[in-house]
């Protein structure tokens, strides 16, 4: 996420899934409009406070973070009064009552939050992942991978990706490969996001040549 301290008119981030627990790299991206954070490492609403200086920020995904704590009104109530003019908040739209209660029932965060020993969840992530790829089922990887892909797709508005389009390789992917895979499809999806009407028909021939010649092969 560091990353970010030099991408300052970037537009549209998603991290979801990533270990992330610090926001300060974000408060200079002045043009950012979109931010997936779901099902990271943030542990307190006071890392909104780097989200406040952004004039553009309309969509906030940041569910299933531990932030979110155990009142869903609470959690919601103290985002919108920090972030008055978000338009949809874990993909929800906002309504004007939600913002004046939000008024009543949020808490309002004037301070950053304390510095952590690890920055940026690295440790924690990285460790996660290593004691759970020898535990979890190849089963459970596939399941896991198809559904990060569709929550990012959810995030673009796209059709979902279908199990039997992994089924294929599932056996033989290790939790590496699989992530990588998800990575890698989930990047694709949001850049052609970005492309023109003509950019995305290089794309369909291309992909067309792809297809065709897979079916060659596979005769």
């Amino acid at each position: 996420i560091s990353i970010c301290r030099d991408l300052p008119n970037i537009e549209v981030i998603t991290f979801s899934v990533n270990g992330i627990s610090d926001l300060e790299p974000l408060h200079q991206c002045q043009n950012l409009s979109e931010l997936y954070l779901r099902k990271n490492n943030i542990t307190s609403l006071d890392e909104l406070f780097y989200l406040k200086t952004l004039p553009r920020l309309r969509v906030l995904w940041l569910a299933e973070n531990p932030c979110c704590g155990p009142d869903p009104h609470r959690y919601r109530m103290t985002v919108l009064r920090n972030l008055p003019s978000l338009q949809k908040l874990d993909n929800q739209a906002v309504t004007e009552e939600e913002l004046s209660q939000a008024l009543v029932d949020g808490v309002e965060i004037t301070a950053p939050p304390a510095r952590r020993s690890v920055e940026n969840g690295w440790s924690e992530s990285t460790a996660s992942s290593a004691t759970g790829s020898t535990t979890e089922p190849e089963s459970e990887l596939l399941s896991c991978s198809l559904e990060e892909t569709n929550k990012t797709q959810e995030e673009l508005d796209m059709k979902p990706v279908r199990r039997d389009k992994y089924s294929s390789f599932a056996p033989q992917e290790t939790d590496c490969s699989c992530k990588k895979r998800n990575n890698v499809l989930s990047a694709i999806l949001l850049l052609m996001k970005e492309l023109d009407a003509e950019e995305l028909e290089i794309i369909q021939q291309t992909v067309a040549r792809r297809l065709q010649k897979k079916e060659l092969q596979e005769e």
